[in-house]
């Protein structure tokens, strides 16, 4: 049985020096600009075109695309491979994960990617560990990028790089949004445009950050990665908002799991959205933490049955 601690599949030592500790933060110009036009139009154009309609529309786009598309698409399918599917449902997925509004598939392969190599090391920069204050990470996560004095080497599988389609969402993953303001225009107005672009994609960032800012920082643990520079925590009474990332110790435990919310207790939209895609025989080859190789990493810190994985 394999017992070695896990690596980040994607990411390679560049040379003797790789490390994920030496780095300087700079200014990220298009996630700050992008976020911030956003934000200009969310809140002054929300307040003027707010409406039933709009909010409802806006709420369930918001559940759709991070439901089946950043949880389901881009973080279980595209960056841990926990099912497989037909091509066609993965770029579906993958598009609405897209929409989302935070970068193409290939530059979210990498910002994942990166974070988890560099928590995985026995130590990392703090732009990595989310333990500064609030408002200094959300200056941090929303505006900035870290830019490693000697970074890993990052390589994309061949399967993914060479896909037309998703070098297509690549090149054009901020244009993904027009077709939805075109169709939200015409059934509801400009309203509906503020409402199900620019609401949405602040909302959806903004809760993003969150999240990864409290399961690095407080809730509650039954698993230790010893040996990590950062662990990740569970955060109850958030699952169903979060479409099950809130879980981040189990995902820190057990991070190829389709399946998030280890227990009854922990509801998981996401793994929801998964059971009814494998009923309808969409998908194949789930993963589930059993699956998962022996970690000699890994150190159980509950031994109530009530938080053994089902």
């Amino acid at each position: 049985m394999n017992t070695a601690p896990l690596q980040v599949r994607r990411m390679r030592p560049a040379c003797d020096e790789t490390n994920p500790l030496e780095g300087e933060i700079v200014w990220s110009q298009v996630k700050s600009l992008w976020f911030t036009t956003h934000l200009g139009i969310a809140l002054m154009g929300g307040w003027l075109t707010i409406s039933t309609g709009a909010v409802l529309m806006s709420g369930a786009f918001t559940v759709l695309t991070l439901c089946l598309g950043h949880t389901v698409g881009l973080h279980r399918l595209l960056i841990h491979r926990s099912f497989n599917c037909p091509r066609w449902l993965e770029h579906l997925l993958v598009h609405l994960g897209t929409v989302v509004g935070m970068g193409g598939p290939f530059a979210m392969l990498y910002l994942h990617d990166i974070r988890d190599w560099a928590q995985r090391q026995p130590a990392c920069h703090l732009f990595y560990i989310d333990q500064r204050p609030i408002w200094r990470d959300a200056l941090w996560q929303l505006h900035c990028k870290l830019r490693l004095k000697h970074p890993p080497q990052f390589e994309i599988e061949r399967e993914v790089r060479e896909d037309r389609f998703y070098q297509m969402l690549e090149r054009t993953w901020m244009l993904q949004q027009g077709p939805y303001a075109v169709l939200f225009y015409l059934i509801g107005g400009i309203g509906w445009v503020v409402w199900g672009i620019s609401v949405r994609i602040v909302v959806s960032l903004i809760g993003h950050w969150l999240i990864g800012y409290f399961a690095h920082n407080t809730g509650q643990r039954d698993w230790h990665l010893q040996g990590h520079a950062v662990q990740g925590y569970n955060i109850p009474h958030l699952g169903l908002i979060t479409m099950g990332e809130c879980w981040h110790n189990n995902h820190h435990a057990f991070p190829e799991s389709a399946r998030l919310g280890l227990t009854q207790a922990q509801p998981d939209p996401g793994w929801w959205a998964l059971r009814m895609l494998n009923f309808l025989g969409l998908i194949t080859q789930v993963k589930l933490p059993a699956d998962m190789p022996a970690r000699s990493e890994l150190i159980p810190l509950n031994t109530n049955p009530n938080h053994t994985p089902i």
